[in-house]
């Protein structure tokens, strides 16, 4: 067995190495952008979530708001209700004035 490396031998390992070299150069490039993009969407992320926050805390101060809406509305009706002329006033009629 020949154990001597020829010019030709060593051109060929060179061009193999330089071929590696070039594909681990893109999969780092490929790497770094990749954590570029996953940086900016967890800020993005991080933004969303801090509106969607604010937005859940609009809905629970209309949601109060709403319940208390409900609540004079309630007491509306039974005040209408125990006055003598609400049936004519629910169906649109004048109350008569006998």
């Amino acid at each position: 067995m020949d154990d001597t490396v020829s010019r030709e031998d060593f051109r060929q390992l060179d061009d193999r190495v330089r071929v590696v070299e070039r594909e681990l150069d893109g999969e780092k490039q490929l790497t770094r952008y990749v954590l570029e993009q996953v940086r900016r969407n967890g800020d993005d992320l991080a933004a969303v979530k801090t509106r969607l926050g604010r937005v859940e805390a609009k809905l629970e101060s209309h949601d109060a708001r709403f319940d208390s809406v409900d609540s004079e509305l309630g007491l509306v009706k039974k005040a209408i209700g125990d006055c003598p002329a609400a049936p004519a006033i629910a169906f649109g009629k004048r109350p008569s004035t006998d």
